[in-house]
C-alpha cells in the first residue's frame, strides 16, 4: 500500500498550531522569535517549544522549527547556543536555508535531522545532490515546477534517500525564492531574514493594461490535483501561512485533511472546496503545478476574496441580495472563528509535570522517585551517602552535595530546559545531615533526564571552533567585469580584468552556440544563472562537461555539484547569499570551492566579520544593475499587455521587451525580458560601491563590475572600456578615480552596503 502523504501545517503562532492540530495536521513548521523567515509572525519562545512538541506528539504530529534564514557573522554564537538545546527536545527536524548553518549541523548537531527550505529554490538534480551531500533528507521543491518536474526530481530524490515536498495552498511569490531582493533594497527588509514586506502585492500607478496591482499572483491551491502528486512519490503536501490566524490554518488544513482522507479511504477526491473560500484567499490558481502559465494567475487586489467570490459563482439580480449574502459570510467567519476557538481553547501547551521524591539513609545509595502523568520510576545513586563527619575527612578528596531544599532545588534547575516542570520535591524519607558526591549527584540527575528524553541521549553542549582572523593579501585586488553579448568580448583584449560571460537561463536552444563561443574565446569565464530547470539544467551541463573551462562562477548550486564533481574550479555567486564564515567552510570542505562572493545585501561592518578559510579567495560586486526579483511568469501580461495569454518555449527564447511600473512613491521598477532569460526586475538605479575598496582594504580578490546592456535610470557617461578603466583606476589607487566614477555613473546607490540586513 502507498505510503499516505504527509499534511504540513503552518504555526505562525500557538493558537494556530493548537488549530493545525485540532484539524489533524501530520506535521506542524514553527519559527522561534530569531533565525526564521517569517518575522512578521507572531512566533515562539524556547520554553513554548517544549509544550509544543510533548502537545504535538500526543496528536501523532511531528513538529518542524524553522531556522530558514541566512545568518550573519554575529548571530553565530546565539545559533550556536541555540542548537545546542535544540539536540536535547524531540523535535523531528529543523527547515534550513544558510550553507553555514548545513555545515554546523552536519558536522557538529548530526542528531538533527535536516529539511532544505523553499528558500534554496530547489528545481533541478543537481541542487538535490549538493543538499543531499550537505546531509539534508528532505527538500521543499520550487513553488514553480510543474507536475512532471516535481515527478521527475522527486524520483530522483527517493533514489538518493531524499524526499520531497510541495506547496499546495496558500500565497504564491511572483519571485523565485531566495533570489527576490524587492523588500531588501526598498525598505531595508530581506526577504532571506524573514522581513518581506511584501512590496509586490503594493499598489503602482495604473499600468497600460489598466492593472494597479501589477504584481500580485492568485493564491496557490491543488486541491483537485491530489492524485496526481501522491502519484508522482511527494512526501509531503505543505500549506503556506504562517502569518494567517488560527480560524484560517483550522478551516484550510481541516479541508486538506477531508480530502485526503475521502482520496486514501475511498479513492475518490472531494469536488467541492467551498470551505476554502469562507477564509482569506486572492481567490485560486494551480497554474504552476499544471505547467501552464498564463495571464488568469494574477488578479488586481490583494485583498481577501472572499466576498468576490459570491459575486462571481452567483449572478445577482439585485443589490440587496447581494449585500444580504455579504452580510450572511461576515456571520459565517465570525461563527468559524468561535467554533476554531472553542476547539482549542481546551488544548494546553504547559510543560509537563514533574515530583521527585528524595530518600536515602546514612551508608546507602540516595533514592529518587520520579513520577509524570504518564511514567514513573527510580533511580538509585551509584555511591552510598555519607555524613558531614565523613564529608568532612574527605572534602579534600572531593566535594560534596549537602542534601538540603534549597540546595537540590538549584542542582534540579536543569529541567526548567527540559519539557518537564518541577511541580513537586519531597524530602520526607530522606534522613536530614547527609551529603553526596556531586559527580554521583549529577550522574542521577543526567540518569533522570535521559530516561525522560526517551529514546534520545542527552548530548552535551559543543564548543564549536572559530575560524582565525586571515593574513591580509599580499596582492593588489584585480577587477572582474560581466558581460552577457559577444559583441562585448572584445572588451578583454586591453585590459588584465577576468571577463565573465552570463548563460541565458534557458540555455537548450543556445548550448552549441555558446560551447563554440567559449572554445573559441579560452579567456571567457562561464557565469551560470540561479536558475537552469529541467532540459535547460542538462544543457548547461553539457556545456560546463564539453568547454572544461579553468574556472567557472554559479548562482546554481547544481552547477556547482557538477563542476565539484568533475574537478572544475568554481567560485559562488553572488545570489547563492553567502554572509557568513561557515558557509565558506561548508563550500570549501564539503565542495572544494575556489571562492566565493560576498552577498551585496550585507553591510561593511557584516562583511567585516567573514573570515575566509586558507586560501579561499573572496569577491565583491561594486557595480551592477540591481535585480530586484526573477519570475516564471510574464511580468508584461499585467504592464503593456501581450497577444499571449500564455508563455511558451518560443516566449522564453525569443521575448525581448521592456516594460516599467512606478509606485506611488514615485519608485520606479524596470521590468526586463531578454532573450533566453526568464522575466527580471530591476531598481531604478544601479548599485554603486568604491567606498569598500578603502574601507576594507586587503580582503576582496576581485571586484566585479556589471557591463550587461541593462537599462535603468542610472546613466553612463562613457563606453564601456572607459568604465572599465575608470574601475581599474580605482583599484590601482588614482586619488581622482572615485570621484569621476561617481560622476560618470549617476544616480546611483549603495545603501545595502550602509544599511545590511
Amino acid at each position: 500500500m502507498k505510503k499516505e502523504i504527509e499534511l504540513l501545517a503552518p504555526g505562525g503562532d500557538i493558537g494556530s498550531i493548537k488549530a493545525a492540530i485540532a484539524a489533524g495536521a501530520d506535521a506542524i513548521y514553527c519559527g522561534l522569535n530569531k533565525f526564521n523567515a517569517r518575522n512578521r509572525a507572531t512566533n515562539l519562545d524556547f520554553e513554548d517549544l517544549y509544550g509544543i512538541i510533548n502537545l504535538a506528539h500526543k496528536n501523532n504530529c511531528k513538529v518542524f522549527l524553522t531556522l530558514n534564514i541566512i545568518i550573519v557573522g554575529s548571530e553565530i554564537p546565539a545559533l550556536i547556543r541555540l542548537l545546542n538545546k535544540l539536540v536535547n527536545t524531540r523535535i523531528d527536524g529543523v527547515i534550513v536555508q544558510d550553507f553555514g548553518l548545513f555545515y554546523l549541523l552536519s558536522l557538529y548537531f548530526k542528531g538533527l535531522e535536516i529539511h532544505a527550505s523553499t528558500q534554496l529554490n530547489t528545481h533541478n538534480e543537481g541542487q538535490i545532490n549538493f543538499l543531499r551531500k550537505l546531509t539534508a533528507t528532505r527538500v521543499n521543491l520550487s513553488r514553480e515546477l510543474n507536475i512532471v518536474e516535481i515527478k521527475a526530481l522527486t524520483l530522483m530524490g527517493l533514489e538518493n534517500s531524499i524526499s520531497t515536498e510541495v506547496f499546495v495552498h496558500g500565497s504564491y511569490c511572483i519571485s523565485f525564492s531566495g533570489i527576490c531582493y524587492l523588500s531588501s533594497v526598498h525598505g531595508a527588509n530581506s526577504g532571506n531574514r524573514g522581513r518581506c514586506s511584501q512590496p509586490c502585492r503594493d499598489r503602482y500607478l495604473t499600468t497600460p493594461e489598466g492593472n494597479n496591482f501589477p504584481l500580485n499572483l492568485k493564491d496557490n491551491s491543488a486541491y483537485f490535483d491530489l492524485r496526481e502528486i501522491s502519484d508522482a512519490g511527494v512526501a509531503s503536501i505543505k500549506i503556506e501561512g504562517r502569518i494567517k490566524k488560527y480560524e484560517y490554518v483550522y478551516t484550510v488544513v481541516n479541508s486538506w485533511k477531508n480530502q485526503i482522507r475521502s482520496f486514501y479511504d475511498q479513492n475518490r477526491l472531494n469536488s467541492d472546496n467551498s470551505d476554502l473560500y469562507r477564509v482569506f484567499n486572492r481567490n485560486f490558481s494551480n497554474a504552476y503545478l499544471k505547467g501552464d502559465i498564463h495571464k488568469d494567475m494574477f488578479i488586481d487586489n490583494p485583498r481577501d476574496n472572499s466576498i468576490q467570490h459570491l459575486s462571481d459563482i452567483h449572478d445577482y439580480s439585485t443589490h440587496d441580495q447581494l449585500a444580504k449574502d455579504k452580510l450572511a459570510l461576515l456571520e459565517e467567519k465570525d461563527d468559524i472563528t468561535t467554533n476554531v476557538k472553542h476547539k482549542i481553547e481546551h488544548l494546553s501547551i504547559a510543560k509537563i509535570p514533574l515530583i521527585l521524591s528524595i530518600s536515602g539513609k546514612l551508608h546507602m545509595p540516595l533514592k529518587v522517585s520520579v513520577k509524570t502523568p504518564d511514567t514513573s520510576f527510580i533511580v538509585l545513586s551509584e555511591m552510598n551517602l555519607v555524613n558531614a563527619h565523613t564529608h568532612t575527612l574527605n572534602n579534600k578528596k572531593s566535594a560534596a552535595l549537602g542534601l538540603n531544599y534549597d540546595a537540590l532545588l538549584e542542582r534540579l534547575s536543569v529541567f526548567k530546559n527540559t519539557e518537564y516542570y518541577l511541580k513537586q520535591i519531597e524530602l520526607e524519607k530522606l534522613q536530614s545531615d547527609l551529603f553526596i558526591s556531586f559527580k554521583a549527584f549529577n550522574s542521577v540527575k543526567n540518569r533522570i533526564l535521559s530516561i525522560l528524553n526517551d529514546p534520545n541521549e542527552l548530548i552535551d553542549p559543543i564548543d564549536v571552533p572559530f575560524l582565525k582572523k586571515q593574513h591580509p593579501l599580499t596582492i593588489q585586488s584585480g577587477l572582474a567585469v560581466l558581460i552577457s553579448s559577444p559583441e562585448d568580448v572584445h572588451l578583454g583584449n586591453n585590459t588584465s580584468a577576468d571577463i565573465f560571460f552570463q548563460l541565458p537561463d534557458c540555455c537548450k536552444s543556445e548550448c552549441a552556440q555558446l560551447i563554440e563561443l567559449f572554445l573559441k574565446n579560452k579567456q571567457l569565464t562561464p557565469w551560470f544563472p540561479s536558475i537552469l530547470i529541467g532540459e535547460n539544467y542538462s544543457a548547461a551541463v553539457k556545456f560546463l562537461l564539453q568547454v572544461h573551462p579553468k574556472f567557472i562562477v554559479t548562482n546554481n548550486s547544481g552547477i556547482a555539484y557538477e563542476a565539484y564533481k568533475n574537478g572544475i574550479p568554481w567560485i559562488a555567486g553572488p545570489y547563492l547569499n553567502i554572509v557568513n564564515s561557515f558557509s565558506l567552510l561548508c563550500l570549501k570542505e564539503y565542495f572544494n570551492c575556489y571562492g566565493a562572493f560576498i552577498s551585496n545585501e550585507i553591510s561593511k561592518y557584516q562583511i567585516k566579520s567573514i573570515i575566509a578559510p586558507d586560501n579561499f579567495k573572496l569577491y565583491y560586486s561594486i557595480y551592477h544593475p540591481i535585480l530586484l526579483l526573477t519570475s516564471r511568469q510574464c511580468l508584461l501580461h499585467q504592464t503593456v499587455g501581450c497577444e499571449k495569454n500564455t508563455i511558451d518555449e518560443d516566449c522564453i527564447k525569443n521575448c525581448n521587451r521592456s516594460s516599467t511600473i512606478t509606485n506611488l512613491k514615485k519608485v520606479s521598477l524596470f521590468i526586463k525580458k531578454t532573450k533566453g532569460n526568464y522575466h527580471c526586475i530591476y531598481n531604478q538605479n544601479n548599485f554603486l560601491n568604491t567606498d569598500i575598496v578603502t574601507d576594507l582594504p586587503d580582503i576582496f580578490s576581485r571586484f566585479l563590475i556589471d557591463l550587461r546592456d541593462i537599462k535603468t535610470k542610472t546613466e553612463i557617461g562613457v563606453n564601456k572600456s572607459g568604465v572599465i578603466q575608470l574601475f581599474t583606476n580605482l583599484l590601482e589607487g588614482n586619488p581622482d578615480s572615485r570621484k569621476e566614477l561617481n560622476h560618470v555613473i549617476y544616480p546611483s546607490t549603495n545603501s545595502q552596503y550602509i544599511k545590511g540586513i
